[in-house]
């Protein structure tokens, strides 16, 4: 049908004895909004050239030229397809910060691109190149192979944390409250009319998808949709919610097949806090699964993995948030007391099931649902119910990374 509103059966027939049941589905919100946004999105890429000649004098970044672009520490779909249609906008080479997920490998092979090399062998290849961060700009997500002097830009889309890089020099920077650093890379490529390759096209969009929930997380907006939309019609994608179920299919696949310690640690992001009451670091790590209930059944054993870590990484506080990428929901798994008084000042309503549980309901994304509530709670004066918890101790110790951290020594 060729109607943008949702599809409805059929009317029977009154001429008909038994007349037959006509099934159909309703679109989903990803083929709403692509259909809805899909004429004058033609319309913008039949005006962008064959080539990727500039067609207008625009200012692209000199430094951008030739420069190395590396995403950040547990590498994910967006920092890779980021880093390969950066490299491809400003003629530079693509590298991964770390091995990549299921997902991403999903999408490379898909869109039959090559995996990028590890930062440290490109930063060998090429010396005198600079570096260009793209999807992250914290010093705690930053591969320690990489010199900051080196840093010549910056591509991202999150929050400025105390922990941001710092440089003697002036840097490019593009920052934009985007759902995904993809959308940024996409738009840049129309801004100085270019047209992407079908296969970068392909990388960026499911990328895009991934970052934004299919398009249902929080930070979706309108520049999001229109890329999506944009995307799926150079690179030829006549079904965006099928490619999505694929996809998500991929991410979860791997999930089962993990330990414990990795599902603990491998999305995670450090965020370091400063102030009158509270001084330390909270790490936060996310699985995200079409199937949570698989990943909950393994509750036990996956807190006493992200124990280890907390021990061996001597943070403060340590949680991971299990969402369910179909029905949009969260569980947060907590370790003690101290987590348990900080989730509860930051998420007032989320539901208490267990000592280590949380449901926080639709709340599913770190940077914009997780990480702001904890950044409230904390500079709304939140403080620590108590330094010697029931399950562990505390001593205080300084880190290469950050000021001041909390160091667990003893479950």
């Amino acid at each position: 049908m060729d109607t943008l509103d949702d599809w409805e059966p059929e009317a029977p027939n009154e001429n008909d004895h038994a007349s037959p049941l006509t099934m159909s589905r309703k679109r989903s919100v990803v083929e709403r909004e692509v259909q809805h946004r899909l004429p004058g999105a033609k319309k913008f890429t039949s005006n962008l050239p064959a080539s990727n000649v500039p067609t207008v004098n625009a200012y692209i970044p000199p430094t951008l030229g030739g420069a190395i672009f590396c995403g950040h520490l547990v590498t994910d779909l967006d920092s890779i397809a980021g880093a390969i249609g950066a490299a491809e906008l400003y003629g530079g080479i693509p590298a991964r910060a770390s091995e990549v997920n299921s997902e991403t490998q999903f999408a490379l092979e898909y869109w039959s691109k090559e995996k990028p090399e590890p930062i440290e062998k490109v930063l060998n290849a090429f010396p005198q190149a600079g570096v260009c961060l793209v999807d992250h700009q914290q010093m705690s997500q930053l591969n320690k192979s990489i010199p900051v002097e080196r840093i010549v830009g910056v591509i991202d889309h999150h929050a400025l944390q105390n922990s941001t890089i710092v440089t003697d020099m002036p840097i490019y920077i593009d920052i934009r409250p985007w759902g995904s650093m993809s959308t940024i890379i996409a738009h840049s490529f129309m801004m100085y009319g270019r047209r992407p390759t079908r296969s970068t096209s392909g990388m960026l969009l499911c990328a895009i998808l991934s970052d934004t929930l299919n398009l249902q997380g929080p930070t979706t907006t309108e520049w999001d949709k229109l890329m999506v939309t944009i995307l799926s019609d150079i690179a030829g994608v006549i079904d965006v919610q099928a490619l999505a179920m694929q996809q998500f299919k991929a991410k979860s696949a791997e999930l089962g097949t993990l330990s414990a310690t990795a599902l603990a640690t491998g999305d995670q992001k450090i965020f370091t806090f400063k102030t009158d009451h509270f001084e330390g670091t909270v790490a936060f790590a996310v699985v995200e699964t079409t199937d949570d209930d698989v990943i909950l059944e393994r509750a036990q054993e996956i807190r006493l993995a992200m124990m280890e870590d907390k021990t061996k990484q001597g943070v403060t506080m340590l949680y991971l948030a299990v969402v369910n990428i179909v029905k949009l929901r969260t569980k947060l798994l907590i370790l003690t007391e101290n987590e348990m008084a900080l989730a509860q000042a930051a998420f007032v309503n989320g539901r208490v099931e267990c000592p280590n549980s949380m449901d926080l309901g639709g709340l599913v994304s770190r940077k914009k649902d997780f990480i702001p509530a904890v950044t409230r709670a904390i500079k709304d004066g939140f403080r620590l119910p108590s330094l010697v918890s029931s399950h562990i101790s505390i001593k205080r110790s300084v880190s290469d990374v950050f000021n001041l951290t909390d160091e667990v020594v003893g479950i």
